[in-house]
C-alpha cells in the first residue's frame, strides 16, 4: 500500500549535531582560558539556548547569539570585537560542514520512493536548511520539501491539510522525540523512531506513546526497507 512517508533531515538524513558539539567545545575552550568552568558553562549555554529559541530560531545564526550571550553573562561585559569575530566563525565552520549522510540513507531513498510518497520535512532557519538540501542532493528523492520554523502538533496539521495527507496511512520518520515523534503522535500520525546517540539535548524527552498510537523503534534507517519495502 503507498503510504506518506514524512522525513526529517538532521541527524536522521545527515550528521548535524555533533558539529555543533564540536563548535561548543572550541568555544569551551575560550571559556577555560579564562578562568571559567567548562560544566557550568555548557549547562549555561544550554539554558540561554533554550531562552533565545523564540527570538532567534534555530541554526547558526541563533546558536551564534547564544555563544555570544554566554560569554557576555559570564564574563559579565561586552564581547570584545576579537571574541566575536572567533564565535561567528565557529558558528560559520558549522555552516559550511560537508553533507555527512547517515549510514544506508542514500541506499534507502531512492527504493522508498519507488513506493511511497515521500515529504522532508525540517526544522531550521528557511536559507541554511535549504542550503543543506541543495548541497546533499536528497531533494530528487522528495516529492515535496518543506522547511519550517518548529514541529508542534499544529506544525503536523497544517502539513497534513496543505498535502491532504491520509493520517491512518502515514508516518513520519525522525531521531527526536520533542520534534518529529510525540507531535507526529499527536497530530495522529504514524511515528518511526530512529534514535541518534548524539541528539541534541534540547530535543530530549520521553517518548509518549499512546494506546494505539503506531510507533516503530529502529537502529538504523536501512531498516525501513523491512517495513516499507516488503513485497
Amino acid at each position: 500500500m503507498r503510504s506518506t512517508l514524512i522525513i526529517d533531515a538532521d541527524d536522521t538524513l545527515w550528521e548535524n549535531n555533533i558539529h555543533f558539539e564540536e563548535a561548543t567545545e572550541r568555544f569551551l575552550d575560550i571559556v577555560e582560558s579564562r578562568g571559567g568552568e567548562r560544566e557550568p558553562a555548557r549547562d549555561r549555554l544550554t539554558q540561554i539556548e533554550k531562552r533565545n529559541i523564540p527570538i532567534h530560531g534555530y541554526g547558526c545564526g541563533g546558536y551564534c547569539r547564544s555563544l555570544l550571550d554566554t560569554l557576555e553573562e559570564i564574563e559579565g561585559k561586552p564581547a570584545s570585537s576579537s571574541d566575536r569575530a572567533r564565535i561567528l566563525s565557529l558558528a560559520q565552520r558549522v555552516r559550511r560542514m560537508p553533507i555527512q549522510y547517515l549510514p544506508g540513507v542514500k541506499e534507502t531513498l531512492p527504493l522508498l520512493r519507488q513506493r511511497h510518497r515521500l515529504i522532508l520535512f525540517t526544522k531550521g532557519e528557511l536559507d541554511e536548511q535549504r542550503d543543506k538540501v541543495a548541497r546533499s542532493g536528497v531533494e530528487a528523492f522528495f516529492h515535496e520539501v518543506e522547511v519550517t520554523g518548529e514541529k508542534k502538533a499544529e506544525d503536523y496539521h497544517r502539513l497534513v491539510e496543505r498535502h491532504a495527507i491520509v493520517r491512518d496511512e502515514s508516518w513520519m520518520i525522525g531521531n527526536s522525540p520533542r520534534s518529529d515523534i510525540n507531535p507526529a503522535l499527536d497530530s495522529g500520525l504514524g511515528a518511526v523512531y530512529i534514535p541518534h546517540e548524539n541528539t541534541w539535548t534540547l530535543e530530549h524527552e520521553d517518548v509518549r506513546s499512546q494506546e494505539g498510537a503506531r510507533l516503530k523503534v529502529l537502529k538504523h534507517f536501512s531498516e525501513l526497507l523491512q517495513h516499507f519495502f516488503r513485497e
